[in-house]
């Protein structure tokens, strides 16, 4: 493959610890820590936006311009797409969390008493994608929250976005992607569903719960509108 001089991720391996925060921060899973150390998995994966700049605690990433292979937004989408559905025991480097690291989660605050705020209803049940029914009451001229499963304990302030919308939540790495996608189609296609807010965590897995919601609107057939809200493991949002 031709190389030419371009904006790529620098990793200074002497300032790097290892902690693994910059590997969620890459959408196209170009971050891998190896040996202790953040490793870049390929050149063409690296799109050199530097996304993951922000997220080093030490200061141990840069971007630079120097010869190396474009990036292949295709193969970058493929790789996380393979990364996110390992689950040979073979592949158990790329099935696990790219990020293991003690976190402090943001909780609500507690009122004066000490006892936490009450949480509202849900507003509808079941929650689980697999378990709705395409022609479900609940989904007539509904705004759907569709949440990634662990969205909802990493994330405490996850209700707030529920307010006038149906709960669906799913995992993008664990559950059948076929059958989601297929089971999301067919809701979107039978009911009168007005638009999606997704919420996903920061880790490159969760990313498939977007392409998820996308996909299934473009196969309805419908112009349903497609929202994305970012968390942070830590508990906080990342992005609106």
């Amino acid at each position: 493959m031709t190389r030419k001089a371009r904006q790529i991720v620098r990793i200074d391996e002497e300032k790097c610890d290892g902690c693994g925060a910059c590997v969620p921060a890459c959408a196209e899973g170009a971050l891998r820590i190896v040996d202790g150390k953040a490793r870049l998995v390929s050149e063409t994966y690296c799109d050199g936006l530097g996304a993951c700049l922000g997220n080093c605690p030490r200061g141990a990433i840069s971007i630079e311009e120097r010869p190396a292979e474009s990036f292949d937004e295709e193969a970058a989408r493929r790789h996380v797409e393979r990364s996110s559905r390992a689950d040979a025991p073979a592949a158990e480097e790329a099935s696990c969390c790219p990020v293991v690291q003690p976190v402090r989660v943001a909780h609500p605050a507690k009122a004066p008493d000490g006892a936490l705020p009450p949480l509202p209803p849900l507003p509808n049940f079941p929650i689980q994608l697999g378990l709705i029914g395409p022609a479900a009451p609940f989904l007539r001229d509904a705004d759907v929250l569709l949440a990634a499963d662990c969205a909802g304990y990493v994330f405490p302030g996850l209700r707030r976005f529920l307010d006038g919308r149906v709960l669906i939540i799913a995992c993008p790495k664990l559950d059948d992607a076929g059958a989601h996608l297929q089971k999301l189609t067919e809701i979107l296609k039978r009911s009168t569903v007005k638009s999606i807010t997704v919420v996903r965590t920061e880790v490159p897995c969760c990313s498939g719960l977007v392409r998820l919601a996308e996909a299934a609107a473009a196969a309805s057939g419908r112009d349903v509108p497609v929202d994305v809200v970012v968390v942070r493991i830590d508990g906080e949002v990342k992005e609106l």
